[in-house]
């Protein structure tokens, strides 16, 4: 693992520990920024701000920027109070991406804040693999079906920093290339 790569995680695991994830607005694109913010601060002059450029990765476009920010105030009011409506919402801000980097990794923690406040559970990563995920992610904006049966079958009561640490840790391979 890089430096940039331990410095992010040690910043995600002190959001917890600090009792600063407290302070984040939870499901709005405020408290999205929040934890990008807080994860990426000492590594992206950028950290925290909407994209004001174009992004794809592989073959997909990512959402224009120049409709990002309505964009962004459509899914911020967007449902949350079913798992399914969770999920879609997720969906949605993936293919927002409004980051130019670490949008996977500061979406999941604003995905398990958001579970956490309306369903007392978040995602138990450690046990999602890494290529159903990413591939279940990637297929997510033409069909949901993968990437919630992952997630509902997944969930987890534990909430302790022990699960939520070996999420981050997990969130941060995802990312990372075989």
């Amino acid at each position: 693992m890089n430096k940039n790569a331990e410095k992010n995680i040690e910043n995600a695991k002190k959001l917890f520990t600090s009792g600063d994830i407290d302070k984040i607005e939870v499901g709005t694109v405020k408290g999205l920024q929040q934890i990008h913010k807080y994860l990426f601060n000492d590594l992206y002059d950028f950290a925290g701000k909407i994209r004001k450029e174009n992004i794809s990765k592989g073959n997909f476009r990512f959402a224009s920027f120049l409709y990002l920010e309505d964009i962004l105030k459509k899914i911020e009011t967007m449902s949350e109070s079913s798992l399914d409506d969770i999920i879609n919402k997720y969906v949605e801000m993936n293919i927002a991406h409004p980051f130019l980097e670490g949008n996977g990794r500061s979406t999941r923690i604003w995905l398990d804040l958001i579970l956490k406040k309306i369903l007392n559970k978040i995602v138990n990563w450690e046990k999602i693999d890494k290529k159903l995920y990413l591939q279940a992610m990637e297929r997510s904006p033409v069909n949901t079906l993968e990437i919630k049966t992952l997630i509902m079958n997944n969930l987890t009561d534990d909430l302790s920093l022990n699960t939520i640490f070996k999420g981050i840790e997990t969130s941060y391979y995802y990312e990372t290339e075989d």
